[in-house]
């Protein structure tokens, strides 16, 4: 059975850090690429950072110099550090697993970051 499962959320001051987890199950994970995005209630859900099965990555604009996206195989867990933190970054973070041009793709349930003093 695929699972992802995130972990790490939570309430943070503008300014401060959080790290999220996404750990996996039920596929062959080193094969996905693994992609973290977030959404605000009422709004589309975004493509927050990406690392591809290769190891190489991409940021949103917004979050560039401030989040850091890493995998560990051999844990099966995908993170997102996020650093400086703004109260715009405030959104449900959810883990996505996918092989491109394919069906195979995988959502994590959410979780809640909320930047706010």
């Amino acid at each position: 059975q695929v699972q992802l499962v995130e972990s790490g959320g939570g309430l943070v001051q503008p300014g401060g850090s959080l790290r999220l987890s996404c750990a996996a199950s039920g596929f062959t994970f080193s094969m996905y690429a693994l992609g973290w995005y977030r959404q605000v209630l009422g709004k589309q859900r975004e493509l927050v950072a990406v690392i591809a099965s290769s190891g190489s990555t991409s940021y949103a604009d917004s979050v560039k110099g401030r989040f850091t996206i890493s995998r560990d195989n051999a844990k099966k867990t995908a993170y997102l550090q996020m650093n400086s933190l703004k109260p715009e970054d405030t959104a449900v973070y959810y883990c996505n697993a996918r092989i491109p041009t394919t069906p195979n793709n995988y959502w994590g349930q959410g979780t809640q970051v909320t930047v706010s003093s």
